[in-house]
């Protein structure tokens, strides 16, 4: 098990969108898309590096990040992202403050050319979302509230491996994952309540595929 840890930054209100004042979700994209630009591999544990000491929301994001890139048509990538998304939800779930990967999942690396390629492809919705977007509602974004948002997104997660047989099926709940992760960054419960519609659309299509 690892013992790099990072720490959340609880109550600290970003200002313009990012776990941090003055970074939003274009600076994180923007800062992966880098990292695969230095690197033919990146691993995990990289990407980890990558987002530093922030609040909770980015390390929702960036797995749906990668999932909606190219590098998401990968197969067996979402079902990865999903593990990684599960292992946080956990943790947060459980109100722990310093979230932790194994090493084994840590070690998991993509290419880093097709990381660059698809984050670079993101870039421009990144800079519209982070003007759309702004504190609202924020007690939904904050305990005990946090709590439920991060069992609906160890919930969604467990859906992508059945909805990755189907074509672009995982998109569904790593999109809603990756809204509930920016409504904790910009602490923004309207959107939080978005996520939910569109996580409802995730088991609606599980029921449809069962059936």
């Amino acid at each position: 098990m690892s013992t790099r840890s990072t720490t959340e930054q609880a109550d600290a209100g970003p200002t313009s969108g990012g776990g941090q004042a003055g970074e939003g979700l274009s600076h994180l994209v923007q800062s992966l898309s880098h990292l695969g630009k230095r690197h033919d591999k990146v691993s995990v544990y990289q990407i980890r590096e990558e987002i530093g000491e922030r609040s909770f929301g980015p390390f929702l994001v960036i797995p749906s990040l990668i999932e909606l890139s190219p590098v998401g048509g990968i197969p067996g990538v979402p079902t990865a992202l999903a593990a990684v998304v599960s292992l946080f939800s956990l943790q947060i779930a459980f109100g722990m403050k310093h979230l932790w990967l194994p090493d084994f999942v840590e070690n998991r690396k993509m290419p880093g050319d097709k990381l660059k390629n698809g984050l670079n492809f993101l870039r421009p919705p990144a800079r519209w979302i982070d003007k759309v977007l702004k504190p609202r509602l924020r007690w939904i974004t904050r305990p005990p509230a946090i709590q439920v948002i991060a069992a609906a997104c160890l919930l969604l997660a467990a859906a992508v491996p059945p909805l990755e047989l189907i074509p672009f099926g995982s998109t569904l709940p790593m999109g809603a994952i990756g809204l509930f992760g920016l409504a904790l960054m910009v602490r923004d419960g309207l959107l939080a309540f978005l996520a939910a519609i569109l996580a409802g659309g995730t088991v609606y299509l599980l029921y449809r595929l069962v059936l």
